[in-house]
């Protein structure tokens, strides 16, 4: 058994890292300017579009998509339960209305036939405008798009991806963040300390440049001009206000991290993908667990490496198995609780916990292993033997 503690997703921060942030401390600029257009250049770069936007967090960057799209009061836009409640919550914080759907039980994503009949029933009750669809990429596995896609087409409804997890995912050739073909698009990043690409706190929007032109007057108060517009060599003091905006614009310390980390994801993924496939071989064998499945062609981005447990086949429950992987010094975590299982979304929307049968099922037996760049070989053979020892304790 390990005498330390085994963090469940510490960041990877380099001494290249440090030294941009300390560069930057030298410099007369360390809110947004030239290193956040620069980081925002090279990140539209790596992802194959014309451009991004950089924020302070994946949860603005999904909710000056929205509003820049003009979702509002009665209207529906389409998110999956089985995800964080950021991405609902943007949605709330527009007034309008977020159609909760059930996932697909193996890989955790929105399942396409369960959207394609909320869109059906938003449109017969005719109560909410059906507006955009928001899929996540579940644990960075990308989504099945192209139902989506078609869905949305067929109904003139926006796609906005939520890929807080899906860096630097790819399907059917395409980047997670790249156009979508034949709808109005737009991709949000989350750069938080656990992500795969971390600066503490950040994000990322991609788009057409006409959604991104509309999103950055969200990005900072509605002001037609920002700080280094207004306070570099040759701005104007001038400015209007013509939209009601927010305040989630990333600085330049954030950006000097993010560049440094963008050069480093790469080496990053090569990393996450050698964990994966050590737990894939030291697991493959325990009855008593279910191991993520393959992504086939696809680039899993994995973010997170959720395992599931065969409850049938144990003596303990979910929490006791928790409670022991922590007493053998391994941290652990679960994703995610379902948005209709919290009181704010059961009061709001009328759901209980059952209302969604396979998130509540899922739910109930997952549990998210360490997975991170750092983790050395030693590391990731302990978790396996926390693992194989836990369940093979209580197998019944």
């Amino acid at each position: 058994m390990r005498t330390d503690f085994l963090p469940f997703s510490p960041p990877s921060i380099g001494e290249e890292e440090i030294a941009e942030v300390v560069a930057t401390l030298h410099t007369p600029w360390i809110t947004t300017g030239p290193k956040t257009r620069r980081f925002e250049e090279r990140f539209a770069e790596f992802i194959g579009t014309e451009g991004a936007l950089a924020v302070s967090s994946c949860t603005d960057a999904m909710l000056i998509a929205l509003a820049a799209l003009g979702i509002g009061e009665g209207d529906a836009v389409f998110v999956p339960t089985m995800t964080f409640c950021a991405t609902a919550n943007v949605v709330e914080h527009l007034k309008a209305t977020p159609v909760l759907v059930d996932c697909d039980a193996a890989t955790m994503n929105m399942e396409p036939a369960q959207l394609e009949a909320a869109v059906a029933q938003t449109l017969a009750e005719g109560r909410l405008r059906p507006r955009a669809i928001m899929p996540v990429h579940f644990a960075g596995r990308p989504c099945e798009m192209a139902p989506i896609v078609e869905l949305a087409r067929r109904h003139d409804l926006a796609v906005v991806e939520d890929a807080a997890h899906a860096l630097p995912a790819r399907h059917d050739g395409r980047t997670v963040g790249a156009p979508l073909d034949g709808v109005t698009w737009a991709t949000a990043f989350s750069f938080y300390a656990t992500k795969n690409l971390a600066t503490a706190e950040g994000g990322m929007l991609t788009g057409s440049p006409d959604l991104l032109e509309e999103a950055a007057l969200w990005r900072l108060h509605g002001m037609s001009r920002d700080a280094w517009n207004r306070y570099g060599k040759g701005g104007s003091w001038y400015y209007e206000v013509v939209r009601p905006g927010f305040k989630c614009n990333m600085t330049d310390i954030t950006a000097a991290i993010g560049l440094h980390q963008l050069d480093r994801l790469e080496g990053f993924q090569r990393r996450r993908e050698q964990v994966v496939a050590a737990y894939h071989e030291g697991l493959s064998g325990l009855a008593q667990v279910e191991l993520p499945p393959p992504a086939g062609d696809d680039t899993h981005a994995w973010h997170l490496y959720v395992m599931k447990l065969h409850l049938e086949r144990l003596g303990i429950d979910r929490a006791a198995f928790i409670d022991e992987m922590t007493d053998r010094n391994i941290g652990t975590s679960v994703h995610f609780i379902p948005v209709h299982a919290h009181p704010w979304y059961q009061e709001r929307l009328g759901h209980t916990e059952t209302s969604f049968p396979v998130a509540w099922q899922e739910y109930q037996r997952t549990v998210s292993l360490p997975l991170h760049p750092g983790l050395s070989d030693d590391d990731v053979a302990d978790v396996i033997d926390a693992v194989t020892a836990v369940a093979q304790a209580h197998a019944r």
